[in-house]
């Protein structure tokens, strides 16, 4: 070593990041030596910046990599959130939700509202969150679960799926409400919550109050069984205001067509009549 020339050790030095494959300190070699050989820091620091710029380039690739296995392709944050525009909105609380010791509890959260009043920002930034910090997150419409699941079950895969959706960490499942989607989905739909009950944490986002899921799903009684196990172990926010992204169109919509205030977004769920209806994998119970 000691006949190695100051030139021969950095090439060296570039042959090793080659083989470990750290291209990021690669790049930033020759400025960090620069830097060294001025004294602007020493040989620690030196050391530190070359593992630091490549842990960061491995952290977002990772980053990245999961908000698309979870389906969160369109990058939403808490910091990008107009707070001010929702003041029924307990800024504190969301803000305690993104320390995600609900997903350790395996709590359910529910963001309740109407369209545009930012339940969905506010689920996929959950989501954000939960990755950064190294959680496993999938994010989807209830619609798109629905029809997972109901091809699932016409090919005899329904408890493969359903434990597909039990891997993450978090499930997030946007939209309940905005579609009715019958008594069989909604069966389905059970299977999967009930599958996940006490194991794993969701976030659910609803234009619709509580008590109206028996609409929604077609079935007072297997909305019953859901809100069962949906309520148990649950945080809900309910979000009272206008459409953020008719802010400035407001006046635009006729008066009948306006969001109006969800009535009672906790009220007691519909009373359990008969039993659920059966289906090939379980009934809800």
């Amino acid at each position: 070593m000691s006949g190695t020339s100051p030139a021969g050790l950095v090439d060296r030095i570039r042959c090793h990041l080659v083989g470990l494959k750290m291209p990021r300190a690669l790049e930033v070699l020759d400025h960090v030596l620069r830097r060294l050989e001025c004294g602007e820091i020493g040989a620690p620091e030196a050391l530190e910046a070359l593992l630091g710029e490549e842990l960061t380039l491995r952290e977002g690739r990772r980053l990245r990599a999961a908000l698309k296995m979870g389906r969160l392709l369109t990058l939403k944050t808490l910091t990008g959130f107009d707070f001010s525009f929702q003041p029924s909105l307990d800024r504190n609380r969301v803000l305690a939700l993104a320390q995600l010791d609900f997903i350790d509890r395996h709590e359910v959260v529910h963001f309740i509202g109407q369209s545009g009043t930012g339940k969905s920002h506010l689920a996929a930034a959950l989501g954000v969150e939960a990755v950064r910090a190294g959680h496993s997150v999938y994010f989807s419409p209830l619609a798109d679960i629905i029809d997972s699941l109901a091809k699932a079950d016409r090919e005899g895969r329904l408890r493969e799926r359903i434990r597909f959706l039990c891997r993450a960490s978090l499930l997030i499942i946007d939209e309940i409400g905005y579609l009715t989607v019958g008594a069989p989905a909604g069966n389905l739909f059970f299977q999967l919550v009930n599958a996940r009950y006490e194991k794993g944490a969701m976030i659910l986002t609803s234009n619709r109050g509580f008590a109206e899921w028996g609409e929604v799903f077609g079935d007072p009684v297997v909305a019953t069984a859901l809100l069962d196990r949906l309520l148990h172990h649950a945080v809900v926010v309910h979000i009272e205001g206008a459409s953020y992204r008719l802010r400035q169109h407001a006046d635009l919509v006729p008066e009948a067509m306006r969001p109006k205030t969800i009535s009672n977004p906790v009220a007691d769920p519909p009373r359990r009549r008969g039993r659920p209806p059966k289906s090939r994998a379980g009934t809800p119970s």
